[in-house]
């Protein structure tokens, strides 16, 4: 870790929310003036849309049903790895984009499904923000996790996530039931071995619990809403944090266990707000005092 150039990382897996967390560490950034870059975790996938799906079926016709995103086969962990290292020491890193849709692929000049060129993050900043699946990732080779100052967490429980999944797969990209759920029994022994044990790395988990039926995820109609949902915040150090404060300012939260704080769901954006931007100035103040 770098007290000259900290680095917060967002880690969750695929359809959990972690660009709506993004979103509210944007709001934070512009309110209180903090000058951030950005490294998105598909941009370190190995395979680009065409090389990945042929890959996945050449896997299966091998007898691998299980090839996926989550994996280090399918990652360029080193290159994030080195890239955290980078920033840490320098204050700049090498990273590129993937690019997803048609609206990307006219602001940076490719072809949706493909990666842009590497390039280095702008200089002078003054902190770097990763979102992705694998910000605190660590294996037998990386340790990703040991370069972020600030680690976060987004986790809804496992139906919720596959209802969320479910329901942007077959809007948004025209999937089948039956080619999400494809997906997301390939991608299980993947998510066990490296997206689980990256929430015990995290410094604060914000996991989404519904509070209405969600027995079977494959058949609802709609996602729980933020009403029908509880969030729970785990403080990995729970030293420092005011508690009887953050209860005053989140209406009928109560504490769940000793380093844990159970919140009505819609309150979600303002619990972050409460709790991030002390933390995220204190990373700006130490950052001033070592220069």
């Amino acid at each position: 870790m770098s007290r000259k150039h900290p680095i917060i990382s967002i880690t969750g897996s695929s359809g959990a929310g972690t660009t709506s967390v993004k979103r509210t560490f944007e709001q934070i950034f512009h309110r209180e003036k903090v000058n951030a870059v950005y490294i998105e975790g598909d941009a370190f996938h190995r395979y680009n849309r065409a090389e990945m799906r042929h890959k996945i079926s050449r896997q299966a016709e091998i007898g691998n049903k299980h090839f996926s995103h989550f994996s280090p086969e399918t990652n360029l962990f080193e290159e994030l790895e080195a890239a955290f290292r980078d920033y840490g020491e320098t204050g700049t890193a090498t990273t590129r984009h993937y690019i997803h849709d048609d609206e990307e692929a006219a602001r940076h000049g490719g072809v949706p499904g493909t990666f842009t060129s590497w390039t280095q993050l702008p200089p002078d900043s003054d902190l770097l923000m990763y979102e992705g699946l694998h910000g605190a990732v660590v294996t037998d080779k990386v340790n990703v996790a040991k370069y972020a100052d600030l680690k976060i967490g987004v986790v809804p429980v496992i139906n919720l996530e596959w209802i969320q999944k479910l329901h942007r797969d077959r809007s948004t990209r025209g999937y089948s039931t039956e080619a999400v759920t494809d997906t997301i029994l390939r991608r299980m022994p993947d998510y066990i071995h490296y997206i689980c044990p990256q929430f015990t790395e995290t410094d604060i988990n914000f996991q989404r619990v519904p509070i209405v039926d969600t027995s079977n995820p494959f058949i609802a109609r709609w996602i729980p809403t933020p009403d029908e949902s509880m969030i729970v915040i785990r403080f990995k150090n729970p030293r420092g944090i005011d508690f009887p404060y953050l209860l005053s300012m989140l209406p009928n939260s109560f504490m769940s266990r000793a380093n844990s704080i159970v919140a009505n769901g819609s309150k979600l954006d303002l619990a972050m707000q409460l709790i991030l931007t002390p933390l995220i100035m204190q990373l700006i103040e130490r950052k001033k005092g070592a220069k």
